[in-house]
């Protein structure tokens, strides 16, 4: 495993074609200078001692000193220890809501923004436990898999909108069964029961499936389902938005605001189902307490982080290469010395 730990740097190899490109014209503007002085068999008399070869090669060394100076001040680091870390925790798969109506703002500053602030916070109280996302509307797609890495969790799900899926409604029970996909799926499953969970949030409204019935399968598997109902019961208009700005509300055939509730009946009914724990979200509780106080009861099962823990500098070689090449550079003379006269390493020009 290699990295740089000076990334800044990088900029310096756009000077490399700059140089290449600048000698190319010296060189040719020398030929031309060479030209208008004379005859060129005298000139080269004249010039015996003289090597271009010399020349090119200078700049060679030169060039390739600059590209390794370069990569010592890049810091480069090789990963020397790979540590295996046995680590024991519960797998969460969150479900998110993100249909239009998660853009009703009766839960400040909206239901989707609220959610993600919920689980934004859910996850830096995790500790070892696995997170995954899933988004549904229409339809469910896993935003994210099952991962202890809290910081691409929370990533993933910043870049999370209700543009996501174009297809609109709230298809819970196809959230459910996605989740119970994507749990990882092994043949003792006695020994994994109680460990895992899935955490539903959403306003409930237009299910378009059998959600109790994928529960109650969710549920013979060992998984626990909570429900987060974001809502409140008074409803509210759905905002229709236009270059960034509200331009008005959703309406009906009718011409009518259509009112966007909270099915607190069929939230309730599947965490009674599934096992787990209701709760009512407000402008002054996410509901999140609650779900975690369920999520520490879940067993912990063991499983194997693998993770480079060590990096060790290594930009001290890269460093000498330099060193030796500007030496190099510095031994060979644009012109032969008497005593080196008859050596013709580079030839003569």
């Amino acid at each position: 495993m290699i990295k740089f730990a000076e990334l800044s740097f990088l900029y310096a190899f756009l000077f490399v074609p700059f140089f290449i490109l600048l000698f190319w014209m010296m060189q040719k503007k020398k030929k031309m200078l060479l030209k208008k002085l004379g005859d060129k068999n005298l000139i080269m008399r004249l010039m015996e001692n003289y090597s271009n070869p010399r020349v090119v090669w200078k700049f060679i060394l030169l060039l390739f000193a600059f590209i390794f100076i370069i990569i010592t001040l890049l810091r480069v680091q090789i990963g020397s220890k790979v540590e295996k870390a046995t680590r024991k925790g519960a797998d969460i798969i969150i479900a998110l809501d993100v249909s239009n109506s998660m853009l009703a703002e009766d839960i400040q500053p909206n239901r989707l923004a609220r959610s993600k602030q919920a689980i934004s916070k859910l996850i830096e109280k995790l500790d070892n436990d696995r997170i995954g996302i899933i988004i549904f509307a229409g339809k469910a797609f896993v935003q994210l898999p099952l991962t202890n890495d809290y910081a691409a969790a929370k990533m993933f799900l910043e870049t999370i909108s209700t543009n996501d899926i174009n297809e609109q409604g709230t298809a819970l029970g196809a959230a459910i069964s996605l989740a119970v996909e994507s749990f990882d799926q092994t043949k003792n499953k006695e020994t994994e029961k109680n460990n895992k969970a899935i955490i539903i949030i959403t306003d409930g409204e237009n299910h378009e499936d059998d959600a109790i019935e994928q529960t109650k399968i969710a549920n013979e598997q060992g998984i626990k389902v909570n429900t987060i109902g974001m809502g409140l019961i008074d409803g509210a208009p759905i905002p229709l938005n236009s270059n960034n700005a509200q331009s008005g509300y959703k309406k009906d055939k009718e011409g009518n605001t259509i009112i966007t509730k909270l099915d607190e009946a069929m939230l309730q009914k599947i965490a009674v189902t599934g096992n787990g724990a209701y709760v009512r979200a407000s402008n002054s509780n996410s509901g999140l307490q609650t779900i975690f106080d369920e999520i520490n009861k879940l067993n912990k099962k063991e499983y194997e982080a693998k993770s480079f823990s060590e990096y060790e500098d290594r930009f001290q070689y890269f460093a000498a290469i330099a060193l030796i090449l500007l030496l190099l550079e510095l031994s060979i003379f644009y012109k032969k010395s008497k005593r080196l006269k008859n050596i013709n390493l580079f030839g003569k020009k």
